[in-house]
């Protein structure tokens, strides 16, 4: 099984900083996680509100443990809530459903890590996450949707 490295992680990181900035956004925090949700970077922007890695993480340990970006994991709470209550209870309250988190993959589609990325509104973190894959040249699930044998993302 492949990781991310830090040289990839770092260029997420900054990628999304750097347009975060262009965007005005609001101070963002990333975090970089390696499969298994261990932390491989994380930058958190002056100003950023106190708890804001545990955000960040949160958004990234969602992605990996559904399989998803997190904003499809929000969703799947608002349709199955039951279900996903079982899934907060058994995560030990890690995952938090709001956009902003996003699967990382290689080029070929294989799983290489999630990032996770916090400060703005959810919709505008989870486009900051896809900027920040993309400029590291890695690809998001609708990248790999797109690939001629496309990797079986999760449902």
């Amino acid at each position: 099984m492949s990781m991310i490295t830090l040289s990839q992680a770092d260029k997420i990181i900054e990628a999304i900083i750097v347009r975060a900035r262009e965007l005005k956004c609001r101070p963002i925090s990333v975090v970089v996680v390696e499969p298994g949700a261990i932390v491989k970077a994380f930058r958190k922007e002056d100003g950023s509100a106190m708890m804001r890695f545990e955000m960040a993480m949160g958004k990234a340990y969602a992605a990996l443990a559904l399989g998803r970006s997190s904003s499809l994991v929000r969703v799947r709470t608002e349709q199955r809530p039951l279900f996903m209550d079982f899934l907060f209870k058994a995560s030990q309250d890690k995952i938090f459903a709001e956009g902003g988190g996003m699967l990382i993959r290689a080029a070929d589609g294989e799983l290489l890590g999630a990032v996770g990325v916090t400060g703005d509104t959810q919709e505008q973190d989870e486009a900051l996450a896809a900027h920040g894959i993309r400029a590291a040249g890695l690809k998001t699930d609708e990248d790999c949707a797109n690939l001629a044998h496309p990797v079986r993302l999760n449902n």
